[in-house]
Formats: structure tokens, C-alpha cells, sequence
């Protein structure tokens, strides 16, 4: 990409100074050169339509999808059951597995780094509309058992793998993958070059696709091709309201690592369910809550009802913009009742609108198990799970939200506090399950603060 092109998509020069922390010498200099120095790539990759290879001069780039088409094609190769068909036109064969598909099964792909937690990874409902790649080649070595669903049902549209999934190898199997796949209704296609995938996905940003496992075996690509291209994607698509629970209920079970805490009294927490993963309402039991969970369409005084001390706002999937439309005033009106709040993900993406901020759709979302994020405030740097598509635009928060973390990876925000209410929030997800466990702490800061609201 042209220097006044990555100009132009920064919103000008003035703009990009701002974003950049230079003066107007160096953007002419910039210009000189027709380059960017290194050092403040992280600020423009934040900004839509600015990817990495447009800002590297020394790597011309063509689009992945030109790259690597010569190992695809329409024609349907011996062997193969199944084919994922991008929205670029590209048709990759492989072999089905899970459950067959009606000839289609449509959403946005996306690729999850994580090398364990598959299971947890395809029940997190953060993943609703969503295709998902490994690229950890091994998926379905371990089986599956009831303890790992994070959801009661699939909300993933698919799974994409490399190696042909192999009988389970561990204690706590009590099924094959390829078993729990069709009990939900899920299709999965192997034997594909997930890195062609990852490559596509990181340089030229998501796109659509389709994923058929016709149980007749038959393909009308063309149809699949035109169904890929037309699907009208995650912007601007609420999908809360799909995953979210249908009636209030009472969670009591803590996490199986370490008992509850010996707390005299335990805060009432109601947590409003985006899409939810158990882990979390685990983590939260195991700090010290009594949780009561609500749907996402819960209003202000459905919330109060409940007489919380604190309100959570859980991880979901879809665009914040289209959920913030019934879900910002209900946060609106819990903060101005003076309760704190703690958000995650999607949770962290509705209080930061609800505060006046924007949020945006990043080039290349966040999904894996292995994302490092800097706390602003310690300087310390937890290695966190995320999954997230949409991000917080630093640039539209109010005077008094502070900005406490940021991711390591592209320099997005990965968190916020208020300073007139007692709220906050992280885009990453502390509750893991699969990933590590550094941003527990997190859950025990929420219930501190509820403790010095009480005292």
C-alpha cells in the first residue's frame, strides 16, 4: 500500500501524528521515504483496512488467495468428502467428519491457536456464526468427555483440521471427538493445510465461507461459491440473543482446581449472560458469589430486582454495536445505580460503549490460548485466552475511562476502568478454560470492590 494510501486510511495527517505520538516533520519525512518506521506499526494496525504487509516495503505482497491457489480446485478429488468453499471463489477438498450437513454450513472462518481445549473451544458461544480452524495439527487425540463443554449446546458452525482425527488417548475420554461432534450437530472437514488457511486469514483479513459434508455426497459448487459471497458476515449481526439463556437460574458450583474461599459473607452477583461459558460463572463462585444469571435482553430493573452487589458482564458473540442497542442502557442504568461492574469480552465492549466509547472490527481477531497482554498499571504481563473480532477504539474514550491493559500483540485495548463509577473491564478472557490461569486475580479485584462498597 501506497504511504498516502495508509494516510488516507489513518483518517489524514494530523490524525496520524495523533495516533503515531510524532510531529508533522516526521510525517513529511514519512512521506520522503515512503515508509513507516517499524516502532509505530502497532498503532496503524489498529485501524481498519491497514495490514501488516501494507506496511512493510520490503515484502511486496500478493493476495494469499493468488498465492496458493494452484493446490485448490473445483473438480472433486478422489477421497474427498467434504470441501470448504471460501468467499474469494477457493475450493478446498478434504474429508468430512462429525456430522453431515444439509450441503452447507455458513459463517465467518477464523483460525484458534490454542494446542489444547478444543472441546471448550467449539462450546464457547463466543464462537456462534463462526468456522473455526486449528492450527494445532493434532485435534480429537483426547477425546471428549461432559465435564469440558463450556455451553449446553454448540454454538461453532465448524471445524477445520489438519490431521484425520485418531482415537482418544486419555483417562477422562468418554467418547471419540468425531462422536461429539454429531451429538451436536457440528461438521468438521480434515486432511486440509490449515497454515494455507492462517496465512490467508492474517494477510488479507476474514472472509466467509461454507463447509459441506453432504451425506449424498453430492456438491453444487457453483451454489456453495455464490452462498459463500453472499453471506452478509459478523458486522452489524447481533447474535447474543442466540446463545443467551432463556430464564433466569441460580450457579453454585466453583472451579474443581481449588475449593471456595472461607468467606463469612458472600456477595450477590448477577451476571448477565451474553454467552456465558460455565468456567466464568465458575471463577466467580470460587472468588466469593452467590451468581444469579440473567438473559442478555435483561433490563435495568430486571437486574436490580435481584439486589446485586456487583454485576458481571459476560463474554458473547456477534458485533457489540448491534447487542449495545438493548444491552448499553441496562449497563447505563446499573452504573448510574452506583453498583460496580465487571466486564469481559463482549461484557468489556458493552461497558466501554456504554461509557461513550466505539468499538470496531479488527483485521485479524484475537483466538487462542497463548495472547500476551501488559498491565498499564504493573507493568506485569499475563499470557491470556482470547477470542474476540471486535475491539475497543482507544481513541474514543472518554477523559475519565482510563486504559489499564493492552494487548502485546497489536497494541488494541484489552482493557478500561471508569473513574466516576466503580466498573471495569478486560477483552481478554481471565476465566480461561482452555489457557492459562494469570488473570484470575481479576475475579478476586471484582469482589474486593463489592467488599468496600459494602463496608
Amino acid at each position: 500500500m501506497d504511504i498516502e494510501d495508509i494516510i488516507a486510511k489513518a483518517g489524514g495527517a494530523d490524525q496520524l501524528a495523533a495516533l503515531t505520538g510524532v510531529g508533522t516533520e516526521a510525517i513529511r519525512k514519512w512521506r520522503q521515504s515512503r515508509t513507516i518506521p517499524a516502532k509505530h506499526w502497532a498503532a496503524l494496525l489498529r485501524q481498519p483496512g491497514i495490514a501488516l504487509h501494507d506496511l512493510n516495503p520490503e515484502a511486496p505482497h500478493a493476495p494469499t488467495s493468488q498465492k496458493e491457489n494452484h493446490d485448490v480446485t473445483d473438480a472433486r478429488p478422489d477421497g474427498a468428502t467434504a470441501a470448504l468453499v471460501l468467499a474469494d471463489g477457493t475450493v478446498l477438498w478434504g474429508r468430512g467428519f462429525g456430522a453431515h450437513t444439509d450441503g452447507k454450513s455458513v459463517g465467518e472462518l477464523c483460525f484458534n491457536t490454542g494446542m489444547t481445549g478444543y472441546q471448550e473451544t467449539l462450546t464457547d458461544p463466543s464462537f456462534a456464526g463462526q468456522i473455526v480452524t486449528f492450527t494445532f495439527p493434532h485435534i480429537g487425540n483426547v477425546g471428549s468427555n461432559a465435564e469440558d463443554d463450556e455451553a449446553p449446546r454448540v454454538a461453532a458452525r465448524g471445524a477445520v483440521v489438519k490431521e484425520d482425527v485418531t482415537a482418544p488417548a486419555n483417562w477422562r475420554s468418554s467418547a471419540p471427538f468425531s462422536e461429539w461432534m454429531k451429538r451436536h450437530d457440528l461438521p468438521g472437514i480434515s486432511a486440509i493445510d490449515t497454515r494455507q488457511i492462517t496465512r490467508r486469514l492474517r494477510d488479507d483479513g476474514p472472509q466467509s465461507a461454507v463447509l459441506a459434508y453432504p451425506s449424498d455426497g453430492v456438491f453444487d459448487i457453483d451454489a456453495l461459491k455464490a452462498q459463500a459471497k453472499n453471506w452478509a458476515g459478523l458486522e452489524g449481526m447481533d447474535l447474543a440473543k442466540d446463545v443467551t439463556c432463556a430464564q433466569s437460574f441460580q450457579w453454585d458450583l466453583g472451579v474443581w482446581q481449588k475449593p471456595d474461599p472461607a468467606r463469612p459473607v458472600k456477595r450477590r452477583v448477577v451476571a448477565v449472560d451474553y454467552g456465558a461459558k460455565r468456567n466464568i460463572l465458575r471463577c466467580l463462585v470460587t472468588a466469593g458469589c452467590e451468581v444469579t444469571v440473567v438473559p442478555a435482553t435483561a433490563t435495568t430493573e430486571e437486574i436490580l430486582r435481584h439486589k446485586p452487589e456487583g454485576v458481571f458482564l459476560s463474554n458473547g458473540p456477534g458485533d457489540p454495536a448491534a447487542t449495545a442497542v438493548y444491552a448499553v442502557p441496562a449497563i447505563k442504568g446499573v452504573l448510574e445505580a452506583n453498583i460496580p461492574v465487571f466486564g469481559i469480552c463482549l461484557g468489556h465492549q458493552l461497558l466501554a460503549q456504554a461509557l461513550g466509547a466505539r468499538t470496531y472490527k479488527l483485521e485479524r481477531g484475537h483466538r487462542g490460548a497463548n495472547q500476551p497482554v501488559k498491565d498499564l498499571s504493573t507493568g506485569r504481563v499475563e499470557i491470556t485466552s482470547q477470542n474476540h473480532g471486535f475491539a475497543v477504539d482507544d481513541q474514543s474514550l472518554p477523559d475519565d475511562v482510563k486504559i489499564t491493559h493492552t494487548s502485546l500483540f497489536d497494541g488494541s485495548n484489552e482493557g478500561i476502568r471508569s473513574i466516576r463509577y466503580d466498573a471495569f473491564s478486560v477483552q481478554y478472557h481471565p476465566e480461561a478454560s482452555p489457557g492459562p490461569s494469570d488473570s484470575f486475580y481479576l475475579f478476586e479485584r471484582f469482589v474486593a470492590l463489592m467488599d468496600k462498597k459494602a463496608a
